[in-house]
């Protein structure tokens, strides 16, 4: 055993083998014991027993966390009103009134963009953001919204090259049964909070087999979500995040859920791509930690025809290597359209070049690609045009015409009906049925989700219909 000298810290079994050497040695060691005797003992500074894994965890996060107030302007409705244009031509101006809320958010990357949920900003006509180091919040835009995953992409409107602290995504799967996990959020509007609990469950699912929500992986945790807490990260104690705070169970004595962060990556992945900004790259990145990798490619896609390949590592766009994959879009995007551009990518070990060029969205995805798979002729309805035709509905794609013997007819389309969702997927837009169609194979069968219009004399009836068309 090794044991200390108390009076001049020489460890016993060295100074014994110095005592077995020489006397000069003897001497060094007295005077060093000497001066240690005059030199007063010097303090060890202690750590703070309150500063555990938990609070570093937060001060790591906290920057990324925001909270989110929404206003929405929404038009009441007489009961009367429909009944006065009916048989009078008469409609009174509608009255407006503005409902507010509140949520939360974190912020993914250093350029301002924000993932929550798409229930916090749906419909909601103003979007503000207000960070934890910042007095003044700051204006928002809604990029984009999956309903199916209830998560949303905002941007903030800061200033020209302000940059914001990004939080950092965990894997995939690296969740632990049991581990304690943070909430942080915006609980009633009161600002900043932190909530403490445990991974309950890595993959809770729920009870009704009709749910909406695409709820099959959720994470259940016990630590206390509140309203206002919807869009915040649910993080574990490297400070990464694990997933975004969804819903609490209602009368389930503090059960709440999070999105796991593995999809949220898929969906961020699939929001922020260069189609977002209408052109036609083809290829999906994954959205959490690198290598920077691509997940999959679309057929017949400008990345295609360059040969990319799912598991191939991106490792320069132009020479300049992208450290995240929403960087790696801005570079994509910066390209623009009808440009050679370089990619750099490692496969099997091995360093390729391979060159890709973008293509505008709807010169691919168009009228006349549902109309080879369809047998339908489109268009997209907006306001105006409903309006012009007499139509309730005002978003979709309304029927302008049917081919004989197509699909369309056999599934019994006709003018005036409006498309409103191909296989549950909404098509508000021409390149979104377009898309749909493309990816379904020839004989493959789709549902088609309807909103039907009958007139009888000076009323127009609405329904809801579904029909099946076997794709050519």
């Amino acid at each position: 055993m090794n044991r200390r000298n108390p009076q001049n810290g020489l460890n016993m079994g060295q100074k014994w083998g110095i005592l077995g050497g020489c006397c000069l040695v003897l001497a060094t060691a007295a005077l060093g014991a000497a001066e240690l005797a005059e030199t007063p003992p010097q303090s060890t500074p202690q750590r703070d027993v309150r500063r555990d894994a938990a609070v570093e965890a937060v001060e790591r996060i906290m920057p990324s966390v925001v909270n989110i107030g929404t206003e929405t302007v929404v038009e009441s409705r007489d009961p009367y009103e429909d009944l006065l244009q009916d048989f009078f031509g008469y409609r009174r101006r509608r009255q407006a009134q503005t409902e507010y809320s509140r949520g939360s958010g974190v912020i993914i990357d250093e350029t301002g963009y924000v993932v929550t949920n798409d229930h916090v900003v749906r419909g909601a006509t103003k979007v503000w953001v207000k960070l934890n180091d910042q007095a003044q919040p700051l204006e928002a835009e809604v990029l984009a919204m999956k309903r199916g995953t209830d998560l949303a992409l905002l941007k903030l409107r800061g200033k020209p090259g302000q940059k914001f602290v990004a939080a950092r995504f965990a894997h995939d799967d690296d969740l632990l049964l049991g581990e304690t996990v943070l909430a942080l959020g915006n609980p009633f509007g009161l600002g900043g909070s932190v909530s403490r609990g445990i991974l309950s469950s890595k993959s809770r699912r729920p009870t009704q087999s009709d749910e909406a929500l695409n709820i099959q992986d959720w994470l259940q945790t016990d630590a206390a979500v509140n309203p206002g807490n919807s869009g915040g990260p649910l993080i574990n104690l490297r400070g990464e995040v694990i997933g975004i705070n969804v819903a609490v169970l209602k009368g389930g004595q503090g059960i709440s859920f999070a999105i796991p962060i593995k999809a949220v990556a898929e969906a961020v992945s699939e929001i922020f791509t260069p189609e977002l900004d209408g052109l036609w790259f083809g290829a999906r990145m994954n959205a959490g930690v690198r290598p920077l990798q691509v997940q999959s490619v679309e057929k017949d896609s400008p990345a295609a025809r360059a040969g990319l390949r799912v598991g191939d590592v991106i490792l320069a766009v132009e020479e300049t290597v992208p450290r995240t994959f929403i960087e790696m879009n801005r570079l994509l995007l910066a390209a623009g359209e009808g440009k050679d551009i370089a990619l750099r990518i490692k496969r099997d070990g091995q360093t390729k070049e391979v060159s890709v060029r973008q293509i505008r969205e709807d010169s691919f995805f168009n009228v006349e690609l549902i109309q080879k798979r369809l047998g339908a002729s489109l268009q997209q309805l907006t306001p105006k045009l409903a309006e012009s035709l007499g139509l309730g509905a005002t978003s979709g794609l309304i029927v302008a015409g049917v081919e004989k013997d197509s699909p369309a007819a056999e599934a019994k389309l006709d003018r005036r009906f409006i498309i409103q969702a191909i296989d549950r997927q909404p098509t508000p837009t021409i390149v979104a049925a377009a898309r749909v169609l493309h990816a379904r194979a020839r004989g493959e069968k789709v549902a088609l989700s309807l909103v039907v219009e009958q007139v009888e004399g000076r009323f127009i009836h609405s329904f809801i219909a579904t029909t099946e068309a076997v794709l050519r």
